[in-house]
């Protein structure tokens, strides 16, 4: 029976057969995820390298919802980080991005609380205005945390909602993902795809050939192959271009000495683009993300020479972008095969993560139907446009005067609908598929100098006093319990000698 030209499975029989295409830490993850929670599926993985410009197999960094994406897998952090080389971090410290204010740190967690009738940021608005306020990161746990080189542990009272994310030697990951798969009896097929055969009748990917001369056949194709998209593309290739927001379109990236490990990355504006530096456990990571227009390859090799890189590797050229519709008949574009954005804020591989948890959930049946998919690409696209827009509030909001940080293009309506609610009142609206809390927004807006026009009247229900006294012990409570947490070098230390025993 056929629906417009569409195959109709009786009763849409549930798929049983997924092939995931790509072997770096995206197509692992997809591989590991699926095998493990669909009940009854067989995974065969085509293992092929990821190309040097697949960003979320690159990036070493991640957000906190790393952790929850391996909660879900049974991978407790003694497997996912300790044994698997990887290191805590709280945030990044922000600077050079608004002209001559400070250095501003937007780390995972809450900032300040509510007290009154108005939310605490419109408390601290009020001070700020009057002059006495304490920077804005002082009322971030987290943030004070990540300051001190502390790790919230334990995970209680004040510090409880602080979120650690993860720092990943990121080839001992994808080697720990690729045993605990082939301990989950996903198949291996090594080599690449030659040919990726469809239905004549409906458009389905039937088959994929391979090099070897094999075949690899599936019910649902997941590519995770980077940003060719080897089996996603040979449906269509159509794409919204970021280009005109997002100028970025080169990363250099290198490794230098090792110095004292720390929570916190420190990311510095440059006049053509930004640059990265990460301690680690025996290294430091660094990266330079730049405009291939504005500034040459060498030059950027030097700088990153300058800040104190000796293993430089050439520049990768990427651009930004994404799929409207990573999901088309039965193949789902995960990673860089669906949306290609610069590592700034480091949202690479939770938006692989984030992808491979939705099809977990919205899995459909065997014929795939229109409305489920179409469900499934309204939600990855409302995540994704939230995510470049936080990332491209960072360039809206900078105070620099170099060409390339002047005359962006009109910004896209969701961003600016954001920017003008702040600027007039300082409010935010809400937005569906937020990965970014309201509280990262605020972190970002005020360490950029961006204030709202007015104040929240609601606020004129609480004396100024008051809210200056309830900041001021909220500030020394984070203090105190800051100072009773473990240094991050001793933290691990402990960690890694209790798995040697």
């Amino acid at each position: 029976m056929s629906d417009a030209g569409r195959r109709v499975t009786p009763l849409d029989a549930p798929i049983t057969r997924i092939a995931v295409v790509g072997g770096g830490i995206v197509g692992w993850s997809a591989a590991v995820a699926l095998r493990r929670r669909v009940p009854g599926v067989a995974v065969t993985i085509v293992a092929t390298p990821p190309p040097p410009d697949a960003l979320a197999d690159r990036i070493a960094q991640t957000l906190p919802s790393t952790i929850g994406f391996h909660d879900d897998l049974g991978l407790s952090e003694d497997d996912a980080v300790l044994r698997a080389g990887g290191v805590w971090r709280l945030g990044s410290a922000f600077e050079g991005w608004a002209g001559d204010l400070p250095a501003y740190v937007h780390a995972y967690g809450p900032c300040g609380q509510p007290f009154g009738t108005a939310s605490f940021h419109h408390h601290w608005l009020r001070a700020a205005r009057a002059g006495t306020a304490a920077p804005f990161e002082a009322h971030a746990p987290a943030a004070m945390l990540a300051r001190a080189g502390r790790m919230p542990i334990p995970p209680a009272g004040i510090v409880a909602e602080v979120q650690a994310a993860v720092m990943l030697d990121v080839p001992r990951y994808r080697a720990m993902l690729e045993a605990f798969a082939r301990h989950l009896g996903v198949e291996v097929r090594d080599g690449e795809v030659a040919t990726v055969r469809r239905r004549g009748d409906d458009g389905f990917v039937d088959a994929l050939l391979l090099t070897d001369g094999t075949v690899v056949s599936a019910d649902l194709f997941v590519d995770a192959s980077g940003p060719r998209a080897t089996v996603r593309g040979a449906i269509d290739d159509v794409r919204e271009d970021w280009q005109r927001w997002l100028r970025c379109d080169r990363l250099v990236t290198a490794d230098g000495p090792p110095e004292r490990m720390t929570a916190l990355d420190q990311v510095h504006a440059t006049p053509a683009g930004w640059r990265w530096r990460t301690p680690t456990v025996d290294r430091t990571s660094h990266g330079l993300c730049y405009a291939g227009a504005f500034l040459a390859e060498a030059d950027a090799q030097e700088a990153l020479a300058t800040a104190g890189a000796t293993a430089i590797a050439p520049a990768v050229a990427f651009r930004q972008g994404t799929r409207p519709e990573p999901w088309a008949h039965n193949c789902v574009a995960v990673g860089d095969a669906a949306t290609v954005i610069e590592p700034l804020d480091f949202t690479n591989l939770h938006l692989a993560h984030s992808a491979i948890d939705r099809i977990v959930a919205m899995l459909p049946g065997r014929a795939c139907h229109p409305l489920e998919i179409a469900d499934y690409n309204r939600q990855a696209q409302a995540e994704v446009g939230r995510v470049r827009d936080f990332v491209l509030c960072h360039y809206a909001t900078a105070q620099r005067s170099e060409p390339f940080w002047r005359d962006l293009a009109a910004l896209p309506d969701s961003l600016a609908r954001t920017l003008a609610a702040f600027r007039e009142r300082g409010r935010l609206p809400f937005f569906e598929e937020e990965t970014f809390s309201r509280d990262d927004w605020l972190t970002v807006l005020i360490g950029q100098g961006t204030m709202p026009r007015r104040i929240d009247p609601l606020i004129e229900t609480t004396d100024a006093a008051d809210s200056d006294r309830a900041m001021a012990a909220y500030r020394a409570a984070i203090g105190q319990a800051v100072s009773r947490c473990p240094d991050l070098d001793a933290y691990f230390y402990s960690q890694r000698k209790r798995l040697g025993r």
